[in-house]
């Protein structure tokens, strides 16, 4: 694998060597603390971000490369003078061996990746997918279950905007006996192409107005915020699912509460300390996963 645009991309086999090579950089980090040395890498974000962006930055130089960045690429770089995507790609791989990229719009990794002579990471494309998120999310069920087949999953908020549950239900569909319980408000529900690659991939996807109609045995509560910066002025406010301590405490004890971040009032925060609560562990994942990527990559693919 040269670039990674779509959790589409992975196969099982990807997912078990990288979830092993997470797992070996999470105890043993020194380990390869110099690994990437001489090379650079650049994280070219043209949207906000605080646990991608840092998780990689950090990731880049836990591994020993050196890191040229822009937080805000929209706002600060040529694209402000009229620079096409293209030829920012072609100028910056000219500075660095790999590009981190996030950006406004849904193609536009796929679109760099067509025309970069270094490897284009997906970090975030509009409303389509998070490719680095999903194996993150997968890592953190993997690391509670040490298996992806037979899980049920409730992936809950915006279904619609929401480019982080895209990618976690591709990346998912791999797995054998999949279901999926869409809970979503009208108007955000998950569209038809993801429910369609769930089913064509052989899993199931049932449709939930609300929580209540989600098993109290399901295995991960993924939650997500409205995504109300991709939203219309026309769609107006929308009302939140929420997980607070109550409905949680519905749910069995092996059941874990996810959430890519950042959160409005999804999750209440009582249930923080609640022990199925692993967000903040899964943002933390994001930095070995992130690592185990970039070696792949930089070091195994050269």
């Amino acid at each position: 694998m040269r670039h990674v645009t779509s959790s589409s991309q992975f196969t099982k086999e990807h997912l078990k060597d990288l979830f092993a090579l997470a797992t070996e950089l999470k105890q043993n980090p020194s380990r390869y603390g110099q690994s990437l040395s001489g090379k650079v890498v650049a994280t070219l974000f043209y949207e906000p971000s605080t646990r991608t962006r840092l998780s990689f930055e950090s990731a880049i130089q836990r591994l020993g490369a050196s890191l040229i960045s822009t937080e805000n690429a929209k706002e600060v770089s040529s694209a402000v003078k009229g620079e096409s995507l293209s030829d920012t790609i072609r100028i910056v791989e000219g500075y660095a061996e790999a590009i981190v990229m996030r950006h406004h719009e849904n193609d536009a990794a796929y679109e760099a990746s067509k025309i970069a002579a270094v490897p284009i990471i997906n970090a975030g494309g509009g409303s389509g997918e998070h490719p680095t998120q999903s194996l993150l999310d997968c890592f953190t069920i993997y690391e509670q279950r040490f298996s992806l087949d037979k899980l049920s999953i409730a992936v809950i908020g915006d279904l619609r905007y929401g480019r982080t549950v895209h990618s976690l239900v591709k990346m998912l569909s791999l797995f054998d006996d999949l279901t999926v319980y869409g809970v979503s408000l009208p108007g955000l529900e998950l569209s038809e192409e993801y429910i369609h690659y769930i089913e064509e991939h052989g899993g199931r996807f049932i449709s939930c107005r609300s929580l209540q109609g989600v098993p109290s045995d399901v295995d991960v509560l993924y939650q997500t915020r409205t995504q109300r910066e991709r939203m219309s002025v026309a769609e107006g406010e929308v009302q939140e699912i929420i997980i607070d301590q109550h409905v949680l405490d519905r749910f069995e004890k092996h059941t874990i509460v996810l959430h890519p971040l950042p959160r409005n009032q999804e999750i209440a925060p009582e249930v923080d300390h609640d022990p199925r609560a692993l967000y903040f562990e899964q943002a933390k994942n994001g930095m070995w996963v992130r690592m185990a990527l970039l070696y792949m990559l930089l070091k195994e693919n050269h």
